[in-house]
């Protein structure tokens, strides 16, 4: 589906015995659109107009706030897009690929899509970049620059920041200071930067809660007919009106076109609510 355009070497750092460091000589990966789509992460060559449409009506309302005309460098905070769901399955993962797509066409905008579901990183997954060193990387090491771990894509505007290792203190490390830190960083660098943060479901994990304090915009992703009326309502009381980015409805019949594209699962994240829920209402 992919291939990296570069040579990865393993060599330990100095002084240290844990796991191999990957060496990048050549820092570009190379996005296979073809791989994506037979992956069920892009529509059908025959959807792509209209699916461009829809995602432009998405990313306008979150650019309009993230570059306002006047004075950008005040809305750093806004720069800085979260994108979850209250539980697993909705189709967050597959929003935040086709968001981050939809933004790199912006001429005057870069964006980079973090993967910061250090508990199921499937951004890392999609991309092949699941062994590369990344955010809990430079969470850890707090001498590590954040753009020391950026990779760049032969998608003029998009870059990708991988999760890195499995660590045992993910909310910590998320909700941390330093974390705030890396997330300055990678902001002040370059004043028209997106930063797009593929974030945990609310309502299932303490990792994705933990996200919401550095968030200046969340987008909520519901499935159609599938996530609980409740559950929505929580995950929206989690965070605060002026971070509100809006809500993506997946999976919703638009006109005569049902999309039907893949999301992929959490697994072992667990369940919302009980059995009872099982009749209550859906949006």
């Amino acid at each position: 589906m992919k291939k990296v355009e570069e040579v990865l070497t393993h060599a330990r750092r100095p002084n240290s015995p844990g796991r191999p460091e990957i060496v990048r000589e050549q820092s570009r990966l190379f996005i296979d659109i073809n791989g994506l789509r037979a992956s069920g992460y892009l529509p059908e060559p025959d959807n792509d107009r209209k699916f461009a449409d829809l995602y432009r009506q998405i990313k306008r309302p979150l650019l309009k706030r993230a570059l306002p005309r006047k004075s950008p460098e005040q809305a750093e905070d806004a720069r800085l897009i979260m994108v979850t769901s209250a539980l697993p399955g909705d189709g967050k993962t597959f929003t935040s690929v086709n968001l981050a797509l939809s933004l790199a066409r912006e001429r005057d905008v870069s964006v980079l899509l973090i993967d910061a579901d250090l508990l199921k990183p499937q951004v890392s997954k999609i991309f092949g970049v699941q062994a590369a060193p990344g955010l809990t990387d430079v969470l850890t090491d707090e001498t590590s620059s954040p753009e020391s771990v950026v990779v760049g894509t032969n998608i003029r505007g998009l870059s990708l920041l991988p999760a890195g290792p499995t660590v045992g203190s993910a909310a910590e490390l998320l909700g941390s200071e330093r974390m705030r830190q890396i997330m300055r960083s990678l902001c002040s660098s370059n004043p028209r930067r997106i930063v797009l943060l593929d974030s945990p479901p609310l309502l299932v994990t303490s990792e994705g809660p933990a996200l919401l304090s550095i968030a200046g915009q969340v987008v909520l992703v519901v499935r159609a007919s599938v996530t609980p009326r409740q559950a929505v309502l929580d995950a929206i009381a989690l965070f605060g009106e002026n971070q509100a980015g809006g809500i993506v409805l997946n999976e919703a019949r638009v006109g005569v076109m049902q999309s039907y594209y893949g999301y992929g699962t959490y697994g072992s994240y667990g369940t919302y609510g009980n059995d009872g829920d099982a009749g209550s209402p859906k949006i």
